[in-house]
């Protein structure tokens, strides 16, 4: 059975980051948990004992508890970290996930071809390529009109073929032949259809 990449990477990061949690256990039960540092006792000072109580109007000092709630250290902010960890895919919803992958790839693909695939036939005959504006002969039209003829909507040029045809002036005896008594005709002779 296939796993997805992105699957095993973040299985990957799951496993390293619990190892790294709990190599850091033993070092973090030794060092024990932060603890409000009191004040050292400077010449002159009261002892704890004698020491004046805080105000009633003033903000009173955060309590040790309190302390505690607020920074748990090294376990705390393991527990953030695999709070914000995307959540894993069941092996059932990757696979899933993959297969709908596959059929809309499939699909994709099969339309594809089916463009790809028009069904076309080669086809015979004779068709005038008419002259475009700028004088070249346009074959592409005339192997169009050739597969329309046919039953096709459009075609291709496979095969051309060229006549010189001449005004009947020409033909009259001892008259000289001018540029413009002939012209060259192109024609289309065999298409590609579709």
């Amino acid at each position: 059975m296939a796993r997805p990449d992105n699957f095993i990477a973040q299985a990957r990061t799951l496993v390293a980051t619990a190892i790294l949690a709990i190599s850091v256990l033993p070092i973090a039960a030794g060092a024990g948990w932060p603890q409000a540092a009191l004040p050292s006792p400077s010449p002159g000072a009261q002892e704890p004992a004698q020491q004046a109580v805080p105000q009633q109007g003033g903000p009173a000092p955060p309590s040790p508890a309190a302390a505690r709630e607020e920074n748990q250290g090294l376990i705390n902010e393991i527990g953030k970290m695999f709070e914000k960890l995307p959540a894993l895919k069941s092996p059932q919803e990757t696979l899933e996930d993959l297969n709908a992958r596959a059929r809309d790839a499939a699909k994709d693909a099969s339309e594809s071809l089916s463009r790809l695939a028009i069904p076309s036939s080669m086809v015979s005959g004779r068709m005038a390529c008419p002259v475009s504006a700028n004088g070249a002969p346009d074959c592409k039209l005339g192997a169009d009109k050739l597969c329309q003829s046919k039953g096709f909507k459009e075609g291709k040029s496979l095969n051309t073929d060229s006549a010189e045809t001449c005004a009947a002036k020409v033909l009259i005896p001892g008259r000289a032949r001018r540029p413009d008594d002939c012209r060259t005709d192109n024609y289309v002779t065999r298409a590609l259809c579709q």
